[in-house]
C-alpha cells in the first residue's frame, strides 16, 4: 500500500442522537469550525462530509431514547479531531464557553492530555465527549 491509499483511514462515524435538533445544532456549527459542509439531509438524519471523511447524525428510535449514553460503558469513548493551532484551540474554547458547553478537566485545561497535549474536551448534547487536539 502507498500513503496516498484511503486504506485504513476513517471512512465515517454515525451518531445517534435522542434529541436530533440540539445535537444537529451542536455537531452542526462545530464541524462547521473544523472545515465540514452538510453533505446529505432527510428527515431523522444530516451528514457532514470533509475530504473523503463524513460524520451523520441520526435521530434514534423512541424506543432507544430513555437509556442515556455513558463513555466509561463499553464501546466509544470519545470523538477526536485535529485543530489547526494552538490559537484555534482557545477560540473553539472561547466559543464553547460562550455557547454554555462545559470544558471538561478545566482544572488542567489546556493540557489535560499530558504537558505536550494541548487540547480542549467537551460533550456533545448527548455526552460524548469530543477533543480538539492542536498539532505539536
Amino acid at each position: 500500500m502507498t500513503n496516498d491509499s484511503p486504506t485504513g483511514l476513517l471512512h465515517h462515524v454515525e451518531l445517534y442522537a435522542s434529541d436530533f435538533e440540539a445535537s444537529a445544532s451542536f455537531w452542526g456549527w462545530l464541524l462547521d469550525e473544523l472545515g465540514y459542509s452538510v453533505y446529505q439531509d432527510w428527515d431523522g438524519g444530516r451528514s457532514w462530509k470533509r475530504g473523503e471523511t463524513y460524520i451523520v447524525l441520526v435521530q434514534a428510535d423512541e424506543e432507544f431514547r430513555d437509556e442515556p449514553y455513558h463513555r466509561r460503558r463499553p464501546g466509544l469513548n470519545h470523538l477526536a479531531f485535529h485543530a489547526a493551532s494552538r490559537d484555534h484551540v482557545d477560540e473553539l474554547t472561547e466559543t464553547l464557553r460562550s455557547k454554555g458547553v462545559p470544558i471538561l478537566y478545566e482544572d488542567d485545561h489546556p493540557f489535560a492530555g499530558g504537558e505536550d497535549h494541548y487540547a480542549v474536551y467537551f460533550e456533545d448534547p448527548e455526552r460524548i465527549k469530543v477533543e480538539l487536539v492542536a498539532p505539536e
